[in-house]
């Protein structure tokens, strides 16, 4: 699925790029509310261009470790513009190209290292030339409520670093704050909320649905609030804290609830799709999948993609 950009690319950056695929296939298939999944597509997207969308970032992000990080961003974007003509991933990409470069460069001086501690090196080393980069992408994607800011606008040239340019978007968009935070919700409340679901037995599907509603019931997604505003993001996120309430996806209750959520948001044009939520719940699974998560459920033990590359620990948070 995943084609190396060259022969000399490194194996693990291959199987690297395939746990980010693979997290890519898993959030899609899961049925989450307001989301496209098997069967139900909004009127301009299906569940088979999520799919070719994530085959489509496999070359790019095999060659994270090799090239800039905003240009695997923009390379990404192009690759998935030739498969579909909607937006189908660019906050995944902008999630998951750093995680794919943090998980496959060593680290400074050697030795093992957090995949967090490497991903903050990755995100504080970016250039103006990432945020050039960057924003070609965003304005190839072209995603719908994007607006304009009083300063760094997409529109415009970027005269600072990537992370600079995130940090001023962090307030109103939660992917650029998670690049201002090291990836706080990611780490430390969509990993902790998926994997405790897998320990407790979980299927895939479940799991993910379950991390899905924490991460908006914890938060308010900014891709409803561009496009629908504020206060209709805040009534969603009420909604998934009371599904949880209800029992979420462990109780017959909560079942209906999450299905009830999922008429709601679909309709109006899917202005309420939660679509940032999707995305961190992909980082989040790439994260668990990076650790060993596909293999081992429930035990203590987590299998690093590293350990036949000889390689340092890129799993541990």
């Amino acid at each position: 699925m995943t084609n190396a950009d060259s022969p000399a690319t490194p194996r693990i950056a291959i199987d690297v790029a395939a746990t980010a695929q693979l997290a890519c296939l898993l959030e899609a298939s899961a049925p989450k509310p307001g989301n496209v999944s098997p069967g139900r597509p909004f009127a301009d997207v299906c569940y088979e261009d999520f799919l070719a969308s994530a085959a489509a970032i496999g070359g790019p992000l095999s060659g994270a470790g090799t090239r800039p990080l905003g240009q695997t961003i923009r390379l990404a974007v192009e690759a998935t513009g030739a498969w579909t003509p909607s937006n189908t991933n660019l906050g995944i990409v902008l999630l998951l190209a750093p995680l794919v470069r943090a998980a496959v460069l060593e680290p400074a001086g050697g030795g093992p290292v957090s995949l967090r501690d490497s991903l903050r090196r990755v995100i504080g080393a970016t250039s103006v030339d990432d945020a050039r980069e960057v924003y070609a992408a965003i304005r190839l994607a072209a995603p719908g409520g994007l607006g304009r800011a009083d300063a760094q606008d997409v529109a415009d040239e970027p005269t600072v670093t990537l992370l600079e340019a995130m940090r001023l978007a962090a307030g109103r968009d939660l992917i650029a704050g998670e690049y201002a935070t090291a990836f706080a919700i990611t780490f430390e409340t969509a990993v902790p909320a998926l994997e405790g679901a897998r320990r407790d037995g979980l299927s895939w599907n479940d799991a993910i649905v379950e991390t899905f509603l924490r991460l908006l019931a914890a938060v308010p997604d900014t891709h409803i609030a561009r496009r629908g505003g504020e206060s209709l993001a805040v009534e969603v996120t009420r909604e998934a804290q009371a599904a949880l309430a209800a029992g979420g996806i462990r109780s017959p209750e909560g079942r209906r609830a999450i299905a009830e959520m999922d008429r709601v948001l679909r309709g109006g044009g899917n202005t309420a799709n939660p679509g940032t939520t999707a995305d961190l719940t992909t980082a989040a699974i790439f994260v668990v999948l990076l650790g060993g998560g596909f293999r081992n459920v429930g035990g203590p033990e987590r299998a690093d993609l590293r350990e036949s590359e000889g390689g340092h620990d890129a799993a541990t948070r």
